[in-house]
């Protein structure tokens, strides 16, 4: 069986640089030249952002754009997830979630940031005349898009102004001309939260904008933290040392010195400019395009040759969000679920056909009447899957969850649709569920309702319940080592 705390994890990076330097050494980063920021990078990124093993791959010499100035996609895929988080190569998916859910979940664990006094970030600082944002060779990365999204693999640096911690959080920035960008927040997330109570003070929300950089600082910022935790803080935990943060000159708030590109300057809410569509994570346009305030550019900060990293949704469950998205939000729901007191969750799996945020698979291993119930109902609601979840299904821990024909199999089989199944109603989603009724869009409604499946032997009968047919493991592994050559 895995043991995933003899695994010592270690980084080997500490700026997206280095991450590509690793990369190549997998032999996993190609470079592209003459691709153009029009087209030909959204149409790369659809071509090997889908493949399971598909390499990075480094956009150089864009047409009409300085040399030097970059775009990389596709970061998290083939070797490199395991690289990326700091664990051995041969680990499957389901290994590395929970060696991430052993090393990384425990908050005492994490190490606060450090403010230093300069680093390459400020190599090139542009204020006034000289702010251009559209000197970067930002893509339009659908062809749908109703603008270049500079921020897709980015994270935007906020500050709660009574209780003065960091945050940072991934919402889309769209160009919308040289000084200016407009940002999607989602109400009850933590960047929204912040904004609220600038704007309601008739403040502007001071803001820097994290173009490009470590990968790691990018996945922290999409996942869904406890309210007042500080991400840098969390990456500094799976460093093993602090995090490195400079302050900006304009607002004072920290980023890292080793950031590609920084925007700074004040989200306005009395200037707002239509932002979207854009092509979602869910596969569909379903937020449509909306008046959104804009980030007044009061400087931009970058590194000499600066990278854009993007990580644009792809939708169907096969986009590099749903890769990292699943092993990392499947660890945390399995950590709330332990803190919550739910024993024997023997593994949590968010599938990618989901968007690692719709259909949560769960195997316990049952203790008592209700259990499951108990367990799948707290997995739909917790704070690492109550954004957008739609299914939670649980069952035996004989069942493989991240295998999706497994996870369906016992489905069929274990569960009936009238006793096994419970509906959850106005629950939190988002606004790109494509199944919110114009109705709800309209009010800005933003709840759905979501199924809990019990899909596991029914307790009370679970020793008379039917024996699988199928090789166990010791039979299976027999079986490979006699007459697995027929595969090959």
């Amino acid at each position: 069986m895995f043991d995933s705390s003899k695994i010592q994890p270690h980084i080997p990076f500490t700026d997206l640089r280095e991450w590509m330097r690793e990369a190549e050494k997998l032999d996993e980063l190609k470079t592209v030249l003459g691709a153009s920021w029009q087209e030909d990078i959204g149409l790369a990124s659809d071509v090997i952002v889908p493949a399971d093993d598909g390499p990075a791959v480094i956009f150089d010499e864009v047409p009409g754009c300085r040399k030097g100035f970059r775009v990389l996609v596709n970061v998290f895929a083939g070797k490199r997830r395991a690289m990326t988080l700091g664990f051995p190569q041969g680990l499957t998916k389901q290994e590395i979630s929970q060696a991430y859910f052993h090393h990384y979940q425990q908050k005492q664990n994490h190490l606060p940031s450090v403010i230093v006094d300069g680093g390459p970030v400020f190599e090139n600082t542009l204020s006034g005349d000289q702010i251009d944002v559209e000197m970067f060779p930002t893509p339009v990365w659908h062809v749908n898009d109703g603008g270049r999204y500079i921020g897709t693999g980015c994270y935007s640096v906020t500050m709660d102004p009574d209780e003065k911690w960091i945050n940072a959080g991934c919402y889309r920035a769209m160009v919308q001309d040289r000084k200016s960008v407009s940002l999607l927040m989602v109400p009850g997330k933590h960047g929204h939260m912040h904004r609220q109570k600038y704007f309601s003070r008739g403040q502007k929300m001071p803001l820097a904008l994290v173009i490009g950089g470590d990968p790691l600082f990018f996945f922290m910022a999409g996942t869904e933290h406890p309210y007042g935790q500080c991400e840098f803080d969390i990456v500094g935990g799976m460093r093993g040392k602090p995090v490195e943060l400079v302050r900006g000159k304009v607002t004072g708030l920290p980023f890292p010195a080793n950031a590609e590109i920084v925007l700074e300057g004040f989200l306005n809410n009395e200037n707002r400019k239509n932002e979207g569509p854009f092509g979602e994570w869910t596969g569909y346009y379903a937020s449509d395009e909306s008046a959104q305030p804009v980030l007044e550019i009061a400087a931009i900060y970058h590194r000499n040759d600066p990278i854009i990293l993007g990580v644009p949704p792809i939708g169907g469950g096969s986009d590099e969000m749903a890769r990292y998205r699943a092993i990392m939000r499947s660890a945390m729901i399995k950590y709330e679920l332990q803190q919550a007191g739910i024993p024997d969750v023997t593994q949590v799996w968010c599938h990618e056909i989901g968007a690692s945020r719709m259909l949560h698979g769960l195997a316990i291993k049952q203790r008592y009447a209700g259990h499951a119930k108990q367990a799948g109902v707290m997995a739909a609601s917790c704070g690492a899957s109550v954004y957008g979840c739609k299914m939670v299904v649980v069952v035996d821990d004989d069942i493989d969850v991240s295998n999706f024909e497994q996870l369906m199999w016992a489905m069929a089989t274990r569960c009936d649709p009238d006793t096994s199944i419970d509906i959850l109603r106005r629950m939190r989603t988002s606004p790109a569920d494509p199944r919110l009724t114009p109705e709800q869009r309209k009010v800005h409604d933003l709840t759905n309702s979501r199924m809990v499946v019990d899909a596991t032997r029914p307790y009370d009968w679970k020793d008379k319940f039917p024996r699988v047919n199928a090789p166990s493991a010791e039979v299976t592994r027999k079986a490979r080592e006699k007459f697995g050559y027929l595969l090959k």
